[in-house]
């Protein structure tokens, strides 16, 4: 497969087969950075195997390394908020979600979190649930998408959705070793597919009530990215990394509270969508790190996105800003899919607006 030059990955498993005393544990701290869209991680050992995040340690690390602090004031402290199994390390070591503070206890700026389940906490008598589509691509360590040719293009778009064979599907072992990894940690990912552009991927993660799904998301980004660090390759959640025509990438959010999943909850869809059209604006702004410049590049009208400029809605209608997908709109209940959130978008941020909006009623 792809091998790092140098590095031989069987050297490494005589050594990851080593066992380690029975009352330690490593855990490695995972943690968005000042870019809003990178992560970060950084392993301790542990005396004790951790059950709840409250039992961990809070941590620190150098944020003007970061972009989260100056170099006179750098320490950023890292507040444990969630446990997942470390697919790498196996046996009893831990990965760590946390959200970092500044050193006056205050939110950094890219700790987007805290106000996500402090919506969540006031909606939580509403149930919403949501699934997140993220799209991503695969490149080579020289930033060209995985398979392409290197000085042209492949065919034109139609045979790699979903696709099947070698000229077709590139980079499909990632995509198997990144499932995996997430099944074990216990994300609860429901699914992946080959996307319209070649080298281009979704997994699919939900249904999550409430702060579970940005946690979730987060978690699985991380792995993604490791994972393809022993492929030696690289993912980019740029949501058009290729101009012309190619499909960008999104994450598609499906959103749902009891009251539309009960019978005739499409009315309830319905009123939730006349919520958003008024606030069309606001959420654009939210559903990109860079206030709506990088969607800018994807939602033209064109390559199954809306026009950023206008809100729409429609039945299995993927040129529209929201999607009631077509066994919904037949059955009556169930859910709407928001198609604008950018690839790139911070599931918290997306997650919060939604609830702010169609639950607590908030412009």
């Amino acid at each position: 497969m792809y091998h790092h030059q140098g590095m031989n990955k069987t050297v490494l498993d005589r050594y990851m087969k080593l066992t380690i005393p029975d009352e330690k544990c490593q855990a490695m701290y995972v943690w968005v950075d000042g870019t809003g869209e990178n992560l970060r991680s950084k392993t301790r050992t542990l005396n004790f195997v951790p059950k709840d995040p409250n039992e961990l340690p809070i941590w620190n690390f150098d944020g003007s390394s970061t972009g989260q602090a100056e170099g006179s004031n750098s320490d950023v402290y890292l507040y444990p908020v969630a446990i997942y199994r470390d697919p790498f390390r196996l046996g009893r070591n831990k990965l760590v979600l946390c959200e970092t503070y500044k050193y006056n206890k205050k939110p950094t700026d890219t700790n987007q979190r805290w106000k996500c389940l402090e919506v969540m906490k006031q909606a939580a008598d509403q149930h919403p649930w949501f699934g997140m589509e993220q799209e991503y691509t695969l490149l080579d360590v020289d930033k060209h998408p995985l398979g392409w040719p290197k000085n042209g293009y492949p065919g034109p778009q139609g045979p790699y959705y979903c696709g099947v064979g070698t000229n077709k599907v590139y980079g499909r072992d990632v995509v198997e070793a990144h499932y995996r990894a997430c099944l074990y940690t216990g994300i609860n990912i429901s699914g992946e597919n080959a996307e319209v552009m070649p080298a281009q991927w979704e997994f699919q993660v939900g249904p999550c009530e409430g702060i579970t799904m940005g946690d979730d998301l987060w978690m699985a980004r991380y792995l993604l990215h490791r994972v393809a660090e022993d492929f030696n390759v690289v993912v980019s959640l740029d949501p058009k990394p290729i101009p012309g025509d190619w499909n960008g990438a999104g994450m598609h959010t499906n959103f749902s509270t009891e009251a539309m999943r009960q019978p005739d909850g499409i009315l309830e869809i319905e009123s939730a969508i006349d919520k958003m059209a008024k606030v069309h604006d606001k959420h654009i702004q939210a559903y990109d790190p860079h206030g709506g410049k990088d969607n800018e590049r994807r939602l033209t009208g064109r390559h199954e996105t809306s026009s950023i400029h206008d809100f729409s809605a429609g039945v299995a209608n993927r040129g529209a800003s929201i999607r009631i997908p077509r066994g919904v709109a037949e059955e009556r209940t169930g859910y709407l899919e928001d198609r604008r959130p950018s690839s790139n978008a911070d599931p918290y941020v997306v997650s919060e607006r939604l609830v702010r909006t169609i639950c607590l009623d908030e412009e």
